[in-house]
């Protein structure tokens, strides 16, 4: 029986207690779009993040709207949710989405306003010189690598290809007046440069590709009349699934082919148009492929399609990075041989303040260097030109046993991480693709070398991936040790997804599916018996989602129970701050800054000797249950401060930082009447003697 005045609450009116991950997600991209309005940063670093910002945009599309129609589509499963509640959803995701999309061409304009470049997007106004300088460029570039489709009986619709600029041109015979209108596309390819470049003083002038091709439309047309050409681009459903198999890789490499052909072809949904379009051809592109309103993305007049296409101007930008320095604990006095100093001391790397390249460095000299036995390692995504990969390829050659798990179902790296798994076969090396229906996502090598009449094992273990190109932009933590227990442990995990094993036990490990989960929830309820019993607490999270339920209930236990949690999350936080009676000693910040936060880091007082962990997990469910993860302890007392003073800068910066409120928004944290402490500045600066201070609970 309910108490007098009270009302039983039906289940759609109950107090929410998470927030939808996918508006959480949009979030987040408005927090990369406000670096575009910066007053700190030149036009170069304003077109990074405006072309970072456009890039997520497209991905989310592909993915989580891509999985939305999945279900409406295909009555695929979606958390028991009614069909009626997910189109509210989807209009509600467009709607958050074209907000985005709007003030993403509002900056672009205000960019090309302000005069640091030209574009020029009609060739009418340009002197005589330069327009014979761009028709040479059409006649020898441009017009032999263009082809037009056209639509007619005899031939079908063609299948238009995802992210591509697409022209759709009107044209008739005015020699025969009885033959109907005809519909051709124009591709263009994704190898040209987005733009012209034309060096007049004083400054650059930039003619888009699309306005070059428009100009000269009549060349390839010939004795034609063209109606109207509206330029479009379209954004196809990227989300699949790989079915579970009892045969091993075969399987895996084909039907994934088969997948990622099938994604090329998926179902569009977003149409993103220019202002100038024609109706006509609108209304068919919206039959053809069944949108409506909420689908079509309208362009600002003058701006632009596709700004990811920017990336070309970024590249031209002359600013540099502060140079790197040595991870705090590097012995500078020596010769800088990690072999010699990992047997000594363990290391922990913080990229991109530290260099990747030590790291490159050392698995390049460990495939040369003859007492090297074998390299074990796996793979989630590596830079395009890979120099882990020829390392690898060169240890092979050498007749070092190599064994490498690549994961090709890195999404959007599928066909890359298959050639490089390709790659790494012929050289010799002992390649698998993937375990099973699960991704491997967690971050490990393992070098095995013969020293003195023994054996020792030298491990690294990561937040990040064996990525070089990402490795400059990236913020991971990773840590390189000869400790036995560490390599007793990786020993073990190879032997797991490589084999049959099955560890009772790891010592400094904790992995998925389901461990580090369950791992994570007793340390979480210890925390909160400590503050029942009046022992000191607290808890200190960061990674770059939260959406996992289980977990969230366990911290709001926590935070009922007394424990200050203070949780750093980058973009998705289906968990409510802040609100009372339910999470008041639950904080959330994010840090968008210059580089982007990946590290995965998680810290509970334990009355006062800190339990530390870093990895490559975050608190999610498919983290949790369909990825093989790990996460690593911090055992070294030096090492496990550094890690700690991590955390307090991250807690300390009011530069980067936005803070959550309860309804989901965030507001930036302003300096105020406090120095500006700016942590992506700090770190390169940072000294061992701050370090041993840092402090996180009394």
């Amino acid at each position: 029986m309910h108490a007098q005045g009270q009302t039983k609450l039906t289940k759609s009116e109950k107090p929410a207690r998470y927030l939808n991950k996918d508006l959480s997600w949009l979030k987040f991209n408005e927090r990369v779009l406000d670096q575009v309005a910066s007053p700190t940063k030149d036009v170069f670093e304003q077109l990074k993040f405006l072309t970072i910002s456009a890039a997520n945009l497209d991905e989310f599309f592909m993915v989580r709207v891509g999985r939305l129609y999945n279900y409406l589509d295909y009555k695929q499963h979606w958390s028991n949710k009614p069909a009626g509640r997910l189109v509210a959803l989807r209009h509600q995701l467009f709607m958050a989405a074209k907000a985005i999309f709007q003030r993403q061409h509002k900056y672009l304009l205000q960019i090309f306003a302000a005069k640091d470049c030209t574009v020029v997007q009609d060739l009418a106004t340009l002197d005589q010189a330069a327009q014979e300088q761009l028709r040479r460029y059409f006649d020898e570039t441009l017009f032999p690598m263009l082809t037009p489709a056209v639509v007619d009986r005899q031939r079908a619709f063609p299948t238009l290809a995802n992210k591509l600029l697409v022209l759709g041109v009107i044209t008739h015979n005015p020699a025969e007046s009885k033959i109907p209108e005809k519909l051709s596309f124009i591709q263009i390819p994704a190898n040209l440069p987005r733009f012209y470049s034309l060096y007049q003083h004083p400054g650059m002038v930039l003619i888009p590709i699309e306005a070059i091709i428009q100009a000269y439309l009549p060349l390839l047309f010939k004795n034609m009349a063209i109606r109207s050409a509206t330029l479009f681009r379209i954004i196809r459903n990227g989300d699949f699934s790989l079915e579970e198999m009892d045969d091993a890789e075969a399987n895996l490499v084909e039907e994934l082919r088969r997948k990622l052909k099938k994604r090329n072809q998926g179902r569009v949904v977003r149409l993103e148009v220019a202002a100038n379009q024609d109706p006509q051809l609108l209304a068919r592109l919206k039959r053809k492929w069944q949108l409506n309103e909420d689908n079509v993305f309208q362009v600002s007049a003058n701006s632009l399609l596709d700004l990811t296409g920017l990336q070309q101007l970024v590249q031209l930008s002359s600013s540099k990075t502060p140079p790197t320095v040595l991870p705090l604990t590097y012995p500078t006095q020596t010769s800088g041989d990690l072999f010699e100093i990992l047997k000594q001391q363990d290391i922990l790397f913080h990229h991109p303040y530290n260099s990747i390249d030590l790291l490159v460095a050392f698995i390049e000299k460990a495939a040369e260097d003859p007492y090297v036995l074998a390299i074990k390692m796996t793979i989630y995504r590596l830079a395009p030109d890979s120099a882990i990969t020829a390392a690898l390829t060169k240890a092979a050659a050498r007749g070092k046993h190599v064994v490498v798990l690549i994961e090709i179902r890195a999404r959007f790296d599928e066909e890359h991480n298959m050639q490089e798994a390709q790659k790494l076969e012929k050289a010799g090396c002992f390649v698998i693709y993937g375990v099973g229906s699960v991704k491997t996502h967690a971050k490990m090598m393992l070098l095995i070398r013969k020293e003195e009449g023994q054996v020792t094992q030298y491990v690294h273990l990561s937040s990040g991936n064996y990525n070089e190109a990402t490795a400059k932009g990236y913020v991971d933590v990773s840590l390189m040790t000869t400790d036995e227990a560490y390599g007793k442990d990786v020993v073990e995990f190879f032997n797991v997804i490589t084999g049959h094993s099955v560890p009772q036990a790891y010592n400094r490990l904790v992995t998925t599916p389901f461990d580090i989960r369950e791992q994570l929830l007793v340390m979480i309820r210890q925390e909160a018996q400590n503050a029942q019993q009046g022992l000191p607490c607290g808890i200190v999270i960061k990674v770059n989602a939260l959406e996992d339920r289980a977990t969230i209930e366990a911290l709001y236990t926590a935070s009922q129970a007394g424990v200050p949690i203070r949780l750093i999350v980058r973009g998705i936080c289906c968990l409510i701050p802040q609100k009372p009676g339910l999470s008041d000693n639950i904080t959330v910040c994010s840090i968008v800054g210059d580089l982007l936060e990946h590290t995965r880091i998680f810290y509970f007082h334990h009355q006062g000797t800190p339990k530390v962990y870093i990895g490559s997990t975050d608190i999610m469910v498919r983290s949790f249950e369909k990825r093989i993860e790990a996460l690593f302890t911090i055992q070294d007392p030096v090492l496990k401060q550094q890690v700690i003073n991590m955390l307090v800068y991250n807690l300390k910066d009011n530069v980067n930082s936005y803070l959550m409120h309860a309804d989901g928004t965030y507001a930036k944290v302003e300096p105020g009447s406090n120095p500006a402490f700016n942590m992506q500045e700090a770190f390169f600066k940072v000294t061992l003697a701050e370090v041993m201070q840092a402090q996180l609970f009394v």
